[in-house]
């Protein structure tokens, strides 16, 4: 399988509402790094997987939403305790919809899975994968 893997970042604000979380129930801010892996099994007539630019711009219209967002406060997340794991799958899915409406042009067809990862710090990161369907 081939991948191109392309990186942004985000900074936000958000509480983690329950126990289990210790003092990250409080209102605290992160800066994530996040990648997002294209693998296709196979390459375009110009060896190329995926179009880089294009997966960069996706990625970075995907995340700008989120970047300096109190995400307690963003619909989109009303319900939901906003770990890492259900950013990633929230990026993923965001990704998948750009991928099926032509983001990535020609490319986005041989996209056959997806990984997401965002990086907490230089120590911990989480991400979700799965198949493009």
């Amino acid at each position: 399988m081939f991948a191109v893997e392309v990186r942004d970042h985000m900074m936000i604000a958000h509480s983690l509402p329950r126990e289990v979380f210790g003092p990250a129930q409080a209102m605290h801010g992160a800066t994530f790094i996040v990648d997002a892996a294209f693998m296709t099994e196979d390459l375009d007539e110009n060896g190329l997987g995926v179009d880089i630019g294009l997966a960069t711009s996706e990625l970075k219209a995907v995340v700008a939403p989120l970047n300096y967002q109190n995400l307690d406060e963003l619909e989109v997340f009303r319900g939901k305790v906003t770990t890492t794991e259900v950013l990633a799958k929230h990026i993923f899915d965001a990704l998948v919809s750009r991928i099926k409406t032509g983001g990535l042009g020609e490319g986005g067809a041989r996209i056959r899975r997806l990984k997401v990862t965002l990086h907490e710090s230089h120590v911990a990161r989480a991400w979700y994968e799965a198949e493009v369907r």
